[in-house]
């Protein structure tokens, strides 16, 4: 009857235990979504050093920083009309 307790309590404790199958399925699921995570970060990383490349002194992308001054500053040109 012991012996049959203690291999039920081992059991119990490699599927539901703290690292038991259970929480292994939940680290690899937890794991899944934070690569994704990276990636995305990863990406808008990449992105940024793009951008600030672009704008930077070595080579400047005058359309880019004219884009950066109409949405951030609100900037226009003298010729232009503004459509609400």
């Amino acid at each position: 009857m012991g012996l049959l307790l203690v291999g039920a309590y081992f059991t119990f404790a490699a599927v539901q235990g703290d690292y038991g199958l259970f929480r292994r399925i939940q680290i690899e699921a937890e794991r899944d979504v934070y690569r994704a995570e990276l990636d995305g970060l990863r990406a808008e990383t990449a992105e940024m050093v793009l951008l600030t490349r672009r704008l930077s002194d070595e080579y400047l992308d005058l359309d880019l920083l004219d884009q950066q001054a109409r949405q951030r500053l609100g900037y226009m040109r003298p010729d232009e009309i503004v459509l609400p």
